[in-house]
């Protein structure tokens, strides 16, 4: 592990990016000397911050958190907007898996165990995040297909992800899209690819996850079934 993640695993710093300001800084020892970027660190390597020991946390913590509107993912935010920190209980180490725009809402999984966390973010594990968008009429069959072929995105093309659950409504359309991919805004730009008009975004499920009636601004922690699952990446 290097050793700006094990600072913000630690709760030592509130993201990799606040770590390695502090190792810049030259706060931060290992084993008794002025760590550089990048080292890795070992089982039993002391390290310091500011002359205190720094410890990952002892137990791990899973969550699944509904995101409102409005909030920022990500644990502190320099122009003070909202962030999804706000929302959840102070844990050494915990953040967010995969990020939500903020306009986007629903469910973030949050945790200290980096290596779940990797695991889940990660597309090569291919855990499905599934999402519901709400979309403006009119919604030519045209424009499903080519979002069902998966579009071409100015960052190469997007995988073909999986529909669900279309209802036509009179004035919107109301869909599920599932994915494996976590680009940036990359359901937005799919929808805009293809002449659709996006409405809503709301994540429902990270694989086993459901969103379920967990209310906006609310967490619950996730079951032993949930988080085990997780790990057979399903």
């Amino acid at each position: 592990m290097r050793l700006q993640a094990y600072l913000a695993r630690s709760g030592a710093a509130p993201s990799r990016r606040k770590a390695e300001a502090l190792i810049r800084e030259g706060r931060v020892q290992v084993n008794g000397s002025v760590a550089p970027l990048g080292m890795k660190i070992s089982p039993g390597d002391t390290v310091l911050l500011d002359g205190r020991p720094v410890h990952l946390p002892e137990t791990r913590a899973y969550l699944a958190l509904n995101k409102p509107a409005g909030y920022i993912t990500t644990l502190s935010d320099e122009r003070g907007r909202p962030t999804v920190a706000e929302l959840v209980p102070s844990i050494p180490g915990l953040v967010p898996v995969g990020r939500l725009d903020a306009d986007t809402t629903g469910l973030i999984v949050m945790t200290n165990d980096g290596r779940l966390a990797h695991r889940v973010a990660h597309p090569s594990y291919e855990i499905e995040k599934e999402y519901r968008l709400t979309l403006q009429n009119p919604v030519p069959k045209d424009a499903l297909h080519a979002l069902a072929a998966g579009p071409d995105l100015e960052d190469g093309p997007m995988a073909p992800p999986v529909i669900s659950r279309l209802h036509r409504g009179r004035h919107r359309t109301v869909l599920h899209l599932t994915i494996h991919e976590g680009r940036k805004r990359i359901i937005r730009r799919a929808c805009q690819a293809v002449g659709l008009h996006l409405v809503h975004l709301e994540r429902v499920r990270v694989g086993p996850v459901r969103l379920g009636d967990l209310a906006p601004g609310e967490y619950r922690r996730l079951t032993g079934e949930e988080v085990e699952e997780l790990w057979r990446g399903r």
